[in-house]
């Protein structure tokens, strides 16, 4: 595991698509909400600005191409589901007045959002991510951070994904190359 030097300033915790319709049906869904829920009392402490991100999308879901795989199938499943009840986060990851809600039309967090100007607004250079799934939001949100050359750190034990495999596989072998990878306790003793 590679190790940040210290907690700067110009940090934010991302905390991504924790939201009821994404998590609740995941095997370790009180653990991950635990450790996420952790990280966020963590950051709050340290006075690290603490984003939280959520996909939505408008009734009837105008955004989803039928040429987006991942997206067009909960499309054609959830077009009548109410958007406010889609994009609720859990309860013991909830952001407290005043904390930023970010909305994204894709799966990363820069993707159809106000990410980059809030976080430019904010001057923050180093983001540390957690959330859901490591193979989608986490991956694809650290790839494109990494091209706007964003100091970054993941949470390994603050991400979850349906498949443990990739989980682990992203988590030792590809981000690395990226990022510093911690563990929500080593990430508390800086």
């Amino acid at each position: 595991m590679h190790k940040i030097k210290s907690i700067k300033p110009n940090t934010a915790l991302l905390v991504m698509d924790m939201q009821l319709a994404v998590i609740r049906n995941l095997p370790n869904y009180l653990e991950i909400t635990g450790k996420v829920a952790e990280a966020i009392a963590f950051a709050r402490s340290k006075n690290i600005l603490v984003l939280f991100v959520v996909v939505s999308f408008r009734p009837g879901m105008p955004e989803i191409s039928m040429n987006n795989k991942v997206f067009s199938a909960t499309k054609e499943r959830a077009s009548h589901i109410n958007m406010d009840e889609l994009m609720k986060i859990d309860n013991a990851v909830a952001p407290v007045l005043g904390e930023i809600i970010i909305t994204k039309r894709r799966i990363s967090a820069f993707t159809g959002s106000d990410l980059e100007v809030i976080l430019r607004a904010n001057d923050i250079q180093h983001i540390i991510l957690s959330g859901v799934a490591t193979s989608g939001v986490v991956l694809s949100t650290l790839c494109e951070a990494a091209d706007k050359d964003y100091g970054i750190t993941v949470l390994s034990d603050c991400c979850t994904d349906g498949d443990a495999e990739a989980h682990n596989m992203l988590t030792r072998k590809v981000f690395i190359r990226h990022a510093s990878v911690l563990t929500l306790e080593e990430w508390c003793k800086y």
